[in-house]
């Protein structure tokens, strides 16, 4: 009995020793950074117990960037059901009229309208009397509150909504001519836009191509400026997601042959007297990979918004998404009161959370059906976002990561060398420092959290 007692008392003293060690070097990483410790936020739990082992800032608001995604998908998630098909669908009715229901699919493509259209044809559909778009699935609200309008340019961050087509990005060819002449400019399909071209061949320069665009002049006027060598395709996000679809549907509708002239118009699929046609589907499982992974806002926008419309049993927006996620956060016993989300992608500086309040989610989410799943999901070292990051732990943590100006911060799981899973999120917001000093402060609080806990 006193040998064990013994040992079971120097298991003790070992943990004890540990815990401390731990708290030393995270405190030591800290005080060697270049990073302001009153702009660290650290939290980490044992997802086991919940209980804090590390704690610093925790309870402060800061924008979470990206991070946001784990918790807005996980809710949306919920909602819709891990079967859930983004699917968009063309109806008949007895008086020979198309409807088009969108679902606001952020993998839709071109080719999938040329796709419904020919299957149209094929079922002997050649000259409807109307062609109708039912939108209704989410509301005409495309970009998020709080996004800066002078990043518009950013292909990160497209607008969003029912009418999702083609990553909802136009691409743009810069092509090479003579040595010293203007470049050749010209866009993959069709659409409005004014390219006022400033860009000249180069022989000698490797390509250097930047766009303009003056939204209170023109959103189509594009001013091209710089040199290019060899021809490169560039993305800039449409301006117009209503105008550009429409384009790509008429273009649908004359490759399939089908004889129509008059207008398309907006008008919501009756309920009865109509027939499915045809459908194009995508699984909500690539999404979730795609948002987890590489961080899609438009697609993390999508899902919240849709999420949200199924929620309310009617057409998705952000208020409806954000009682959405507050009942998911109450279904997992979750107080949501101190935080502020006004988008689901975390682009918006007005969304606000805690490090507290992450770890709370990500222990409470440990413990539902389906965690194992949806864990196995979130990159590891070396993919996604952690491309060229956290090499150091290989697969013992699943994280997502997010960037913002003055703001990093990193979320997940971290499985330590003595086995144990802690859930941890870390958020720096510091104007002062680099982004890369950011990002290494980071690694060394989860090292001594990987090696001591």
């Amino acid at each position: 009995m006193k040998k064990f007692l013994c040992i079971l008392g120097l298991m003790v003293f070992v943990n004890l020793f540990m815990t401390v060690h731990a708290v030393d070097n995270i405190n030591k990483a800290i005080a060697n950074s270049k990073v302001k410790k009153d702009t660290i936020s650290i939290s980490v739990k044992d997802i086991e117990t919940g209980k804090s082992v590390y704690e610093l800032n925790q309870n402060r608001l800061i924008s979470p960037a990206s991070t946001q995604k784990i918790v807005t998908l996980a809710a949306a998630i919920d909602t819709l059901g891990p079967t859930y098909n983004f699917e968009t669908s063309l109806y008949k009715n007895t008086n020979n009229e198309l409807f088009l229901k969108l679902g606001a699919d952020p993998y839709l493509r071109e080719k999938d309208l040329t796709s419904l259209m020919n299957q149209a044809k094929a079922k002997k559909i050649l000259e409807p009397k109307n062609i109708y778009i039912d939108d209704y699935i989410v509301d005409s609200v495309e970009w998020g509150e709080g996004w800066q309008w002078d990043d518009d340019l950013n292909s990160l961050m497209p607008k969003f909504g029912s009418y999702n087509l083609d990553g909802n990005l136009l691409y743009i060819f810069v092509a090479p001519t003579n040595n010293g002449a203007p470049a050749n400019v010209y866009s993959k399909f069709f659409y409005p836009v004014t390219f006022m071209n400033l860009a000249v061949t180069d022989e000698s320069k490797a390509n250097n191509i930047t766009f303009q665009r003056n939204n209170s002049i023109s959103p189509d006027i594009l001013t091209v400026k710089g040199s290019v060598s060899k021809i490169q395709y560039y993305t800039v996000p449409v301006p117009n997601l209503k105008r550009y679809f429409r384009l790509r549907l008429e273009d649908a509708i004359k490759d399939a042959k089908i004889e129509y002239y008059g207008k398309i118009s907006q008008k919501k699929l009756p309920s009865d007297n109509v027939y499915l046609v045809a459908s194009i589907k995508h699984p909500i499982k690539i999404a979730v990979g795609d948002i987890l992974k590489n961080s899609n806002n438009m697609a993390a926008e999508s899902v919240f918004k849709i999420a949200g419309g199924k929620y309310v049993n009617n057409t998705g927006s952000i208020a409806a998404a954000i009682k959405m996620f507050e009942a998911f956060c109450k279904k997992i016993g979750v107080n949501s009161d101190e935080i502020k989300i006004v988008d689901g992608s975390g682009v918006s500086k007005n969304n606000l959370m805690s490090a507290d309040f992450m770890t709370n989610y990500l222990v409470a989410l440990s413990q539902i059906p389906g965690f194992d799943l949806y864990k196995s999901i979130l990159p590891t070292a070396g993919e996604g976002t952690l491309a060229n990051r956290m090499l150091y732990f290989k697969d013992n943590l699943r994280a997502k990561t997010g960037t913002l100006a003055d703001i990093s911060a990193i979320t997940g799981y971290l499985t330590s060398k003595s086995g144990k899973t802690y859930a941890f999120d870390i958020m720096i917001n510091d104007a002062k420092t680099s982004p890369s000093d950011k990002k290494m402060l980071e690694e060394y609080i989860l090292r001594a959290v990987y090696n001591y806990y």
